[in-house]
């Protein structure tokens, strides 16, 4: 028996986000990818915004910085590369999963015990590389491997069982929401599961850009700042040769950025002016453009570099358009 809803059943939609970017193929528009965004001024305040900024989303994994923070406060030892890749979606790289290998070792794990799923590097340079050499998924090829083999060491460090350690109600998790809450200045709202397995939180694009305010400008040597200069110091361990990320903190000096799945991204300047952004169709080739004009619209001191904000769009193996930020 099928049941009918009428129009005044139904809740109130709320208004469509407005475009962020458009990709224009041979001079046409064909698709336009819709999404909010939110800037910190120097003090915190929002500078300025465009779309719903307060309503909680899915951060994915730019909550890795705050994961991080959390393990060390936890009292697992971690610094440098080893601390950058602890915060990483890293890219499967040769270098990634060496030193993955080598933390393992020195905590006295094995890839079998990590908590995260096995799978191919997340950089698809990398993943057909590893197909081609006979490779099939593996946990420390999946890209929140060092954050895994983190957890790990922090639930030793305390003597907490590693067994449940991905439940929210675990000692570790517990201290996750809570270094988490305190950076955002908001409480959860919900709680999920990330691709990784590891507890998810949501909460405001607001409250993430000033999570990654706070990391820049926390005391020197508390977890949080050892997690940010870790991360600006190692660029290319907390993504890759190739992304994005690494690209933006190699090229602007003191920024910390971190992308998450479906289309997340956050950075902080050095000066404590922050965004973040989502875009809501989860289109994650709309990440660089949208941060590049993003981050000139903030102005920086250094021009931003222009391979992030170039995303083409290619026919017949020759470029034909764009994808482009339209704010």
């Amino acid at each position: 028996m099928s049941t009918t809803v009428s129009v005044s059943d139904a809740s109130p939609a709320s208004p469509a986000p407005p475009v962020l970017a458009e990709a224009v193929r041979s001079g046409f528009t064909e698709s336009r990818h819709r999404g909010s965004l939110v800037v910190l001024g120097p003090d915190g305040a929002v500078e300025w915004s465009l779309g719903e900024v307060a309503a909680p989303v899915f951060p994915r994994s730019c909550v890795k910085p705050l994961q991080a923070a959390a393990v060390l406060r936890a009292g697992a030892e971690l610094s440098g590369e080893r601390l950058a890749l602890a915060a990483a979606s890293h890219s499967g790289e040769p270098f990634h999963l060496d030193l993955v290998r080598k933390l393992l070792a020195e905590h006295g794990l094995t890839e079998d015990e990590l908590t995260c799923p096995p799978d191919l590097p997340l950089d698809r340079t990398e993943a057909e590389r590893w197909l081609a050499a006979g490779g099939r998924p593996s946990r420390a090829a999946m890209n929140c491997s060092g954050k895994h083999t983190a957890f790990l060491a922090a639930c030793d460090a305390n003597g907490w069982p590693r067994a449940g350690c991905l439940d929210p109600g675990h000692p570790l998790q517990l201290l996750v929401r809570e270094t988490v809450e305190a950076a955002a200045g908001e409480p959860v709202a919900h709680t999920g599961t990330d691709g990784c397995g590891a507890p998810l939180f949501a909460f405001s694009l607001t409250g993430l850009a000033r999570a990654f305010r706070a990391l820049v400008l926390a005391e020197p040597g508390s977890p949080e700042r050892r997690v940010a200069d870790a991360m600006r110091a190692h660029p290319e361990y907390v993504a890759g040769t190739r992304r994005a990320d690494t690209l933006l903190m190699r090229g602007v000096p003191g920024a910390l950025a971190k992308m998450g799945a479906e289309a997340v991204q956050a950075v902080a300047l050095p000066d404590g002016r922050a965004l973040a952004f989502k875009i809501e169709d989860g289109a994650a080739r709309a990440l660089g453009p949208v941060t590049a004009r993003a981050l000139e619209r903030m102005g920086t001191a250094v021009p931003v570099p222009a391979g992030l904000a170039d995303a083409p769009l290619t026919g017949g193996g020759e470029r034909v358009g764009e994808i482009r930020a339209t704010f």
